[in-house]
């Protein structure tokens, strides 16, 4: 479903992503982890069409995507969260979730993006009516409201950013589990970022792991968990967490 080849991105003399490629298979749950400073969201962005590569392919579902529009690469079918939620306060839960839609594969059709907004909101469990504010959401419910709105734009693959950031332990774990729905019963294929490795190494399929840019491990949790370079990077408790949600220390 989607290739990337040697991609690159530079700001001035500083290369933020250097030399990263991979594959995500169609129905498939990855995870991206890594450090802050790694590379992660800089890979999001370029994804999502709101970076331009400085070099490498971006190549979905056979199409050449790098360097396109936010709004061209919604359209084709990728649709993605953002750590930090930021809703419309004057607009209603619905009317911030169908504005999605409208502007995603609604086609600016007001009535497909409703159908999208309710289908949605069904989804993640939040309230189909149309008055409900967005000022009674805690961080739960605005992390829903993300989901919410990437799915209104109607992904093929949706890039996951940081879903459990604010949550406690239950939260997360209902979070998690909305993932997995979200593949099961939509078909959508999810590339995913976290740093609450214990919960995000249960869920995935496969692992990459960023540090200063490269990739510097890839493949199953439980092999990915037990690389000394992974070990190397997360010293201390994330690396017993990693190891601890994949069977065990070693």
């Amino acid at each position: 479903m989607l290739v990337v080849d040697k991609l690159v991105k530079r700001f001035g003399g500083f290369t933020a992503v250097n030399n990263v490629s991979f594959k995500v298979d169609q129905g498939e749950i990855l995870g991206l982890i890594g450090p802050n400073g790694s590379g992660k969201s800089t890979i999001f962005n370029m994804l999502s069409g709101t970076l331009a590569p400085t070099a490498g392919l971006i190549q979905f579902e056979g199409r050449q995507i790098a360097g396109q529009a936010p709004h061209w690469i919604i359209n084709r079918g990728i649709g993605r969260t953002f750590q930090i939620p930021r809703p419309f306060r004057r607009l209603s839960i619905f009317d911030n979730v169908a504005l999605a839609g409208y502007y995603g594969q609604g086609g600016h059709s007001k009535t497909k993006a409703f159908d999208a907004a309710e289908k949605a909101l069904a989804m993640v469990g939040l309230p189909t009516d149309r008055e409900a504010s967005v000022d009674g959401l805690g961080a739960a419910g605005l992390k829903k409201l993300e989901l919410a709105k990437a799915l209104a734009t109607g992904p093929r693959l949706l890039l996951a950013d940081e879903s459990l950031g604010g949550l406690d332990e239950h939260e997360m774990d209902q979070a998690a589990e909305m993932l997995r729905r979200i593949r099961k019963e939509l078909g959508i294929t999810i590339i995913w970022v976290e740093h609450i490795m214990g919960v995000l190494m249960r869920v995935v399929d496969r692992v990459m792991v960023l540090d200063h840019g490269e990739k510097i491990s890839e493949g199953l949790p439980s092999a990915v968990a037990h690389d000394p370079k992974v070990i190397e990077v997360y010293l201390g408790s994330d690396a017993g967490a990693v190891q601890a949600a994949t069977g065990g220390g070693g």
